[in-house]
């Protein structure tokens, strides 16, 4: 193709500014990535609870590999944990730790190289502030709105508050979770349901496994009492989680959800890629929804604006923000938080992609001025301001304040 004259003028103009940026002095862009001397491979979390005490016990096995550098300590993420042993699974081999700081710090029996395989097991306990939170059921009137629950939220660095781990999303591994529970509640959590055996103390225990790799900030449960609503898009079994008497919110908030799937597939030339897909709804959430591996958990009165007409578009909005992450956010996860916005920038541009599939060209672009307006009034009024790559990321929770910039920019 020939240029014309405007164009091959532009060109010059271009690369007149390219050789002149690169002559000036330029800011050293930080290095917001975490070492690793290790990578996890899997985990195995046995989880029970005292809800009158909100204090969550738990076994956690964790395999692990080094990387290129031999190591004899592994260091892990644990805040506020009370950790009552550490042993070598392969022989039950009692090891040395220290606890503190934030971080488990264990010494190997030996130095471990590349390729060799080693699986820890702590047995520890909490009562946490973060990651697992213990609601109480709430009756108005007589009438039940919400019955107890314990559920966790992992994003960003909240799962170092249950088990320990290294909390970072540049790390992905396969999970299991044994999750024991009284026996007339029901667990949701992510990847397969492999058991539920009922224990002869009255309590039952939740297997779950989840086979493609992931970040640890995914890892997730949700416990209470639910109806489950079923349904299936080609043969990927499809679950709502809602309170008893609650079902009819089934329709107006997750009717769409099988036409996301379809329209994700088609934007994306990739179909869903796990085996499953759980959306349930929780009491006192702190954000509208997360997009916990296979089984996304949103907030109740968020999906409850369903049953207004006009706020009806909001909560669609809502689960295909959350389905989106399935794509981006889970299958391709930013590799620090400093690139959070390539998780939340695309998930928040494909509630745009999903409107335009279903009502026409003219509500994609009334959906991209809003999500624009709201960035410019967040960038000019509030002053909330910093590039695409966040060098304010070492303070994560910041880039959550902050969601016109994260989300829409």
């Amino acid at each position: 193709m020939v240029r014309t004259g405007y164009q091959r003028a532009a060109v010059f103009l271009a690369a007149l500014l390219f050789v002149t940026m690169s002559a000036a002095p330029q800011n050293v862009r930080p290095d917001l990535n975490r070492k690793r001397t290790f990578d996890v491979e899997h985990y195995v979390l046995r989880t029970s609870f005292d809800p009158a005490k909100r204090t969550v016990f738990g076994e956690t096995s964790i395999r692990l590999t080094p990387l290129d550098t031999p190591i004899d300590v592994v260091e892990l993420d644990a805040e506020a944990l009370r950790v009552e042993s550490v042993v070598l699974e392969s022989s039950n081999s009692v090891l040395a730790f220290k606890n503190g700081s934030g971080k488990l710090v264990i010494n190997l029996d030996r130095t471990y190289r590349a390729g060799e395989l080693v699986t820890i097991r702590v047995k520890h306990s909490a009562t946490p502030n973060k990651g697992v939170y213990f609601v109480e059921e709430k009756r108005q009137d007589g009438r039940l709105v919400h019955p107890a629950q314990i559920w966790t939220q992992g994003e960003p660095d909240e799962a170092r508050h249950w088990f320990p781990l290294f909390d970072f999303p540049s790390d992905k591994a396969t999970t299991e979770q044994f999750i024991r529970v009284a026996s007339n509640q029901t667990v949701i959590s992510n990847g397969e349901l492999v058991s539920k055996i009922d224990n002869k103390d009255g309590t039952t225990t939740f297997h779950y496994s989840m086979t493609v790799p992931h970040s640890a900030y995914l890892i997730s449960f949700v416990v209470g009492d639910y109806v489950k609503v079923e349904d299936k898009y080609r043969n990927i079994p499809l679950g709502y989680y809602v309170y008893r008497g609650r079902e009819s919110i089934v329709p107006l908030a997750y009717g769409k959800t099988k036409e996301m799937m379809r329209i994700f597939e088609e934007l994306t030339k990739v179909d869903y890629p796990y085996n499953k897909y759980d959306q349930t709804i929780v009491a006192n959430f702190t954000f509208g929804g997360m997009e916990n591996i296979t089984a996304t958990t949103m907030a109740d009165s968020e999906i409850f604006y369903a049953s207004v007409p006009f706020l009806q578009g909001a909560v669609e909005d809502l689960v295909s923000h959350e389905l989106a992450h399935s794509w981006f956010g889970n299958l391709v996860t930013c590799k620090n938080w400093a690139e959070l916005w390539l998780n939340e920038g695309f998930a928040t541009f494909m509630e745009a992609a999903v409107r335009e599939k279903l009502y026409g060209r003219k509500d994609y672009i009334r959906k991209i001025l809003v999500d624009a307006e709201n960035f410019i009034i967040d960038d000019t009024v509030g002053k909330k301001r910093f590039g695409l790559f966040n060098q304010e990321a070492g303070n994560v929770a910041a880039l959550f304040d902050r969601p016109a910039i994260t989300y829409n920019k």
